[in-house]
């Protein structure tokens, strides 16, 4: 009985299984992948809110209207003079010379109201250790909403 050569090459048929092996774990894994990760997304229409309740292009019906607000918002602006070097200070336009003095009008305007929010703006020149202590100024005269001023254009 003749026995086969391991160095001839076999049929055809086992080349083109041994190629489409790998192939097909591949494509296995790559659909186990696909389905596992789908599984995790929320499907959008299922989140509540009060905008998915209605539909079509009626009135929106606001149940409770925000409360008016008695006062304005109060700003204060820092300024970084180069000249100088120094922080000037500004509550609501109105220049003010020192820290303390932003604080006495704080102190003035925290009579009124505390619940009237605090705009913080200081010029992107300022260094960063005037504002903190100007942010802590407010938050010590006890105004309760103390905010940044965003710049959009950056």
């Amino acid at each position: 009985m003749k026995r086969k050569s391991p160095l001839v090459r076999q049929s055809s048929e086992t080349d083109f299984n041994n190629a489409m092996t790998p192939m097909i774990d591949v494509v296995f894994l790559l659909l186990v992948f696909f389905v596992w990760t789908a599984s995790f997304q929320i499907v959008e229409y299922v989140l509540p809110s009060e905008m998915s309740a209605q539909m079509g292009n009626d009135e929106v019906q606001i149940d409770d209207p925000p409360p008016p607000s008695d006062f304005e918002d109060i700003v204060v602006r820092l300024r970084w003079a180069a000249d100088t070097e120094q922080v000037q200070w500004s509550v609501n336009d109105q220049t003010l010379a020192s820290l303390a003095a932003v604080g006495s009008k704080l102190q003035e305007l925290v009579a009124v109201g505390a619940d009237v929010t605090v705009i913080l703006h200081p010029d992107p020149a300022v260094p960063l250790g005037y504002v903190i202590e100007t942010y802590d100024q407010a938050k010590l005269k006890g105004f309760e909403n103390v905010s940044f001023a965003v710049n959009p254009g950056r």
